[in-house]
């Protein structure tokens, strides 16, 4: 069926018909208002540049489009032309999923249209805004969402996936504040999907990805939040972590939802913070996000202060800043592996079996993450969402972060040790954490009756799975 729209688009361009005779790349520039990059354009090689270094891909073009009309135009023309598609919104996929060889890239980043409602506390932000973007507008109104912990991470990718950031223990995962979204299917029709309209798809695009369409634009609910909360992070000399870490996760588990924290094992950065005789060496690391009174930030995290840190950056800070602290993980061209997994618990053995590897860290970059979920991300039902394992206690990633490719094996074997020997301790995994695992990691991010669910929705909404390049729910799957 033909939407509105793409009779518009058809009759306004040509060239989007699939009956054109022209090329893909001369059809998209004939169709489009954004910019069309082609190989041997001037920035073709800026604009496929993703996150992950490790990846070059070269695609037949990038459509940077500048709005709704150009996205039903690219999807036309992918499918007209049978290309392989990739979606780009702030390239952050560590997999490298928002680019493909030879294919079309639907480049989402320049459409950055946002409108806060202070009075109904919501808004509505088109899906090339990244976090830090998004933020910008909303604190203006001491207001916020949960968002990614990174500002330059995009929006879209981020809560598609299910969505963790500091404010998740009390307001929920992102997915949980999504209120609607617009988006283009794959026979390029738009549509809206919230629990009002078609909302059997808004369940699966809540945690099933980018596996529907291409979603445009995002409405989401806000909630008082700073401008000030209390932020950083301090840090432990590497020789206390184990016994930190036992008494972190009792911490953890009675901490009021005001407080966000994480467990972290790193290697201190040459940063202006650092006294020059610690960079490089290894430190336990717990940045905290409070989103209470300064008092009650001091009381609650008495347990952690009183412990005698090497470093003490926790402070009073605007919430936009704090959700910039981890910037520098998210700096494009290193290349990077992840492993990661749910815990439901934290015992002794895991404990032991993690600081033991964590103790071998490779690469000056690398980190190893601990990251407490509970409160209202676990209020939320199961099946209430496509985000599987809401009641697990902890969430792990193990990243491998390192800049020469001749030392990628070093990094890798350790990533990789570290997983296979906390592995029997997992069940489930977040899906936005993966790389490229292949199907069955995929299928480990979701319960068996939400993954049965999704399979349904996708051949409904995308039979031919034109929609691949993201952690895919193949509409073949045998789960009858």
């Amino acid at each position: 069926m033909v939407s509105p729209l793409q009779e518009v688009v058809a009759e306004v361009h040509p060239a989007a018909r699939r009956d054109g005779a022209a090329g893909p790349v001369e059809a998209a520039r004939k169709a489009c208002r954004g910019e069309v990059l082609a190989r041997g354009d001037a920035g073709f090689d800026a604009a496929r540049r993703v996150y992950n270094g490790a990846i070059d891909r070269r695609p037949a073009a990038i459509v940077r489009c500048a709005g709704v009309a150009d996205v039903v135009v690219a999807v036309r023309l992918a499918r007209a032309h049978d290309l392989p598609l990739a979606v780009r919104g702030g390239g952050h996929s560590a997999a490298g999923f928002g680019v493909c060889e030879g294919g079309l890239v639907i480049d989402l980043s320049a459409m950055k249209g946002v409108r806060v409602d202070p009075a109904r506390r919501t808004v509505q932000a088109q899906a090339g805004l990244t976090w830090g973007q998004l933020d910008h507008e909303t604190q203006a109104f001491g207001l916020a969402t949960t968002g990614g912990r990174i500002s330059s991470v995009g929006i879209a990718g981020m809560t598609l996936g299910g969505g963790y950031g500091w404010l998740m223990r009390k307001h929920g995962l992102a997915i949980d504040n999504l209120l609607s979204v617009d988006l283009v299917t794959a026979d390029g029709s738009l549509l809206t999907a919230s629990a009002t309209e078609n909302p059997d798809l808004f369940w699966g695009l809540r945690g099933g990805c980018g596996n529907f369409g291409i979603v445009t634009s995002l409405t989401y609910r806000l909630h008082s939040v700073g401008p000030m909360v209390t932020g950083g992070m301090v840090f432990y000399a590497a020789e206390r972590a184990r016994e930190l870490l036992t008494a972190y996760r009792e911490f953890a588990a009675s901490a009021p939802e005001d407080l966000a924290t994480q467990f972290n094992v790193l290697l201190l950065p040459p940063a202006p913070f650092v006294p020059p005789h610690l960079v490089g060496a290894a430190v336990a690391a717990i940045p905290v996000c409070h989103l209470g009174s300064p008092e009650e930030a001091r009381r609650d995290l008495a347990p952690l202060l009183e412990r005698e840190p090497l470093i003490d950056r926790i402070r009073p800070m605007p919430y936009t800043r704090l959700q910039r602290l981890f910037d520098a993980a998210g700096a494009f061209g290193h290349l990077t592996y992840g492993r990661s997994g749910h815990l439901r618990q934290l015992g002794d053995d895991a404990v032991e079996t993690l600081m033991a590897h964590a103790a071998g860290l490779t690469s000056p970059y690398s980190i190893v993450m601990l990251s407490p979920l509970g409160g209202a991300v676990a209020r939320v039902g199961e099946e209430d969402t496509a985000f599987s394992f809401r009641s697990t206690a902890f969430d792990l990633a193990i990243q491998a972060v390192w800049s020469n490719p001749r030392h990628s094996r070093r990094h890798i074997r350790w990533a990789d040790e570290a997983w296979t020997a906390m592995r029997p301790f997992a069940h489930g995994v977040y899906v936005n954490e993966l790389g490229d695992e292949g199907r069955e990691r995929v299928w480990e991010a979701y319960n068996p009756e939400t993954y049965r669910r999704l399979v349904a929705l996708k051949r409904h909404w995308d039979p031919e799975n034109l929609f691949h390049m993201n952690q895919n729910i193949d509409p073949a799957d045998a789960v009858d």
